[in-house]
């Protein structure tokens, strides 16, 4: 089912379980798909992995998730170790960790026979795009964080007609770190990561 959607905003929300475990995210209304929810940590709480699920009204649910010891210092899932899943369907991932240009350091999927590309336009907004073929144009969806503290919000835009997959994994990547998908972003996070693991092993 392709259709236009209007712009829609996503607020902050958090949460505190008895348990300890705070549960974070984005939740709010898109005017054509109905409520929709990102939260994170997601799933059962395991030390060697992390998730971040997406769910609504009329888009599939989506789980992305990290294995493996970096997982220890991350407060969400990273491009790193990662797995995504659509609903039951496996999406096929793939990027350049090398490549010198944002566009190049993009990360790729592959769902249902569509091809996706999301791309990091700054440190704060990012667009997924579909690519197009003989019988569909495509789309763009264009995600923007804004604000601070309990103020931030996510804007999503889309240019063409979307379908429900699409704005499943635009927003789901708002509960995922993407600073890998620049070079700047991926130095930031290297140290990040070195510094954690430093602080915990002196815990």
């Amino acid at each position: 089912m392709h259709t236009t959607i209007s712009p829609f905003t996503l607020t902050r929300w958090q949460e505190k379980r008895p348990a300890g475990v705070t549960k974070t995210g984005w939740r709010g209304t898109s005017a054509e798909l109905g409520d929709i929810q990102v939260v994170y940590p997601a799933g059962r709480d395991a030390r060697d992995a992390v998730a971040t699920e997406v769910r609504g009204g009329l888009i599939p649910t989506a789980v992305f998730e990290t294995r493996g010891p970096h997982v220890e210092v991350a407060s969400m899932p990273t491009l790193n170790g990662s797995t995504l899943r659509v609903g039951d369907g496996l999406v096929r991932m793939s990027r350049n960790r090398w490549a010198p240009t944002h566009r190049g350091r993009s990360l790729r999927m592959t769902y249902l026979g569509d091809t996706y590309r999301l791309r990091a336009i700054n440190r704060r907004t990012y667009e997924l795009s579909r690519r197009p073929d003989s019988e569909d144009p495509g789309s763009v969806i264009t995600v923007r964080l804004s604000g601070l503290g309990s103020g931030r919000r996510v804007t999503v835009r889309a240019a063409g007609r979307v379908l429900p997959a699409d704005v499943c994994l635009a927003v789901l990547f708002s509960g995922v770190d993407r600073s890998v998908l620049t070079r700047r972003g991926a130095v930031r996070a290297g140290l990040s990561r070195a510094l954690g693991f430093w602080a915990e092993s002196q815990a």
